[in-house]
């Protein structure tokens, strides 16, 4: 088969597509991260050579040495964003760049080498344009991208790996949570922390992930949909939802005012986190960004000078919070109900990112 090229990336497609009737009945209610596209992109890198040429091929498994250092030291770290449908037929990715340096500022954290970010966007490109097909038209679908790096040197050696691959894929998704945009139950973890000053927690890396999982149980057992994460030094101040930025909306000097807790090197940046911040002027709302306690929550609440409470982040976008609950008691957050602003919010992010109204902030990069 004939090799066309790109900037960064070799293009070899599958020879044996699935048919369109095989995908359309694979799309139909994806979920979130069941379904994937027919390609990857996979693009290596060595202590002497520096990053190769990427490669578009078949989707399928990985060969790894059971040496390799990412199954033994955890050097591994992630990315998410989405490829929207929009009106003219054409597709765009919201804040690919955005994605880019974070992705860089978790491999610098790692000890991993840093990709240029035009190959970052150009492999997404390049993906997206191969499957094109698989990106849902539905306000409100869209196709997830998931970038990774994992160190694939045999060593067993304590030490930076000398061998790194760089990995894209894509999955057709539909809702985060089964249930769809519902406000959801969350519980506030007393016995486990997410991160601690001075460790990992603004980078997307596995090992975040990993650690969370003992409490996300602890909280399904609780009846929850997911958990909150406190700060490891006081255990009074909020920090995420999950693998999620956490909004409030409070009532003051009549006008509603979102407050998220501030970036202290524990919290992601989310993507989705900064655009809010950097909506909410346009849309007449302040913001406003702090430390906030899990005091401050509940008493806010009953004293009315707090209407709302949300998370945000790529997957699930924006997912209002309906109740709490905790080892000191539970409470119920606007009647257990969506609030106003969580709904115009990602009303808002969802008709930009789909093409349904302007675009003023250069947001979206047009693939195809």
């Amino acid at each position: 088969m004939a090799l066309s090229v790109l900037s960064y990336i070799d293009v070899r497609p599958s020879e044996h597509r699935v048919s369109d009737m095989e995908r359309k009945a694979r799309m139909i209610n994806p979920g979130f991260g069941k379904v994937f596209s027919e390609h990857m992109v996979t693009v290596r890198h060595t202590e002497h050579g520096g990053w190769e040429r990427g490669l578009l091929q078949p989707y399928g498994p990985l060969m790894l040495d059971p040496a390799s250092s990412v199954l033994h030291y955890g050097q591994a770290i992630f990315e998410g964003f989405k490829a929207y449908s929009q009106p003219d037929g054409g597709v765009k990715t919201f804040r690919p760049f955005a994605n880019a340096q974070r992705f860089n500022h978790s491999a610098e954290r790692l000890a991993m080498p840093q990709l240029p970010e035009e190959i970052f966007v150009e492999a997404a490109d390049a993906l997206i344009r191969e499957d094109k097909a698989w990106v849902p038209t539905a306000i409100g679908e869209s196709l997830y991208l998931r970038p990774l790096m994992i160190a694939t040197e045999a060593a067993l050696g304590v030490r930076p790996s000398h061998e790194y691959l760089f990995i894209l894929f894509a999955s057709p998704a539909g809702a985060y949570f089964s249930g769809g945009v519902k406000p959801v139950t969350v519980w506030i973890s007393e016995d486990y922390v997410r991160a601690a000053p001075g460790g990992t927690g603004f980078a997307k890396c596995a090992g975040n992930y990993a650690a969370s999982l003992v409490a996300q149980k602890q909280a399904k057992a609780k009846g929850c949909d997911q958990v909150v994460w406190l700060d490891a030094v006081h255990r009074t101040n909020v920090e995420e939802m999950g693998g999620m930025n956490i909004f409030f909306v409070y009532k003051e000097g009549g006008r509603s005012v979102v407050v998220t807790p501030e970036l202290t090197g524990t919290l992601l940046p989310g993507i989705t986190r900064r655009s809010i911040l950097e909506l909410a002027s346009e849309l007449g709302l302040g913001a406003e960004e702090r430390k906030i306690t899990v005091d401050e929550w509940k008493a806010a609440l009953m004293e009315g000078r707090m209407t709302e409470a949300f998370a945000c982040g790529t997957a699930a976008v924006i997912t209002p919070i309906g109740r709490v609950k905790s080892m000191q008691g539970d409470w119920t957050v606007n009647g257990g109900e969506t609030g106003p602003i969580a709904a115009k919010l990602r009303d808002t992010l969802l008709n930009i990112q789909h093409g349904l109204v302007p675009d003023t902030h250069g947001w979206m990069h047009e693939v195809c």
